[in-house]
């Protein structure tokens, strides 16, 4: 069974719905900063459709829980490398990260001005009004 629910970003659910990734991202830019934490046996056939598809891919590994430092080294390989899109692919480290990037990206300022509870109030603009965002799991 799948099902898919659209937001701010696009999630899909069910079994065999990763191969429809590269088809979507293509539709929306053209180089990704994919952030993972799976291995590479998981990630390796992602990784070759994307390019297949004339993709450039800038793969962004998490291991544990993103932190403010992991985040930061994201949002400036992404925008070192020109991304214009952010794929999270694997489980909640990835996808956290992921959406942390996305939003980072494309709102300025320092990332404390962002975070829960020790924020300086700073508002986060919905992905779908940046930088896009499709979270993979």
């Amino acid at each position: 069974m799948q099902f898919g629910f659209a937001t701010a970003t696009r999630i899909l659910f069910g079994a065999g719905t990763v191969r429809q990734l590269g088809g979507i991202a293509a539709s929306i830019g053209k180089c990704i900063l994919v952030v993972y934490n799976l291995p590479e046996a998981r990630t390796a056939p992602v990784f070759n459709d994307l390019t297949a598809r004339g993709l450039r891919v800038v793969p962004f590994a998490i291991n544990g829980e993103p932190t403010v430092t992991i985040v930061a080294e994201g949002v400036k390989l992404a925008d070192h490398n020109g991304c214009d899109l952010v794929v999270g692919f694997g489980g909640g480290s990835a996808i956290d990260g992921a959406k942390a990037v996305a939003a980072l990206t494309t709102n300025p300022g320092d990332i404390y001005n962002y975070l829960e509870v020790i924020a300086h109030g700073s508002v986060i603009f919905p992905a779908g009004l940046g930088k896009p965002l499709i979270r993979w799991v």
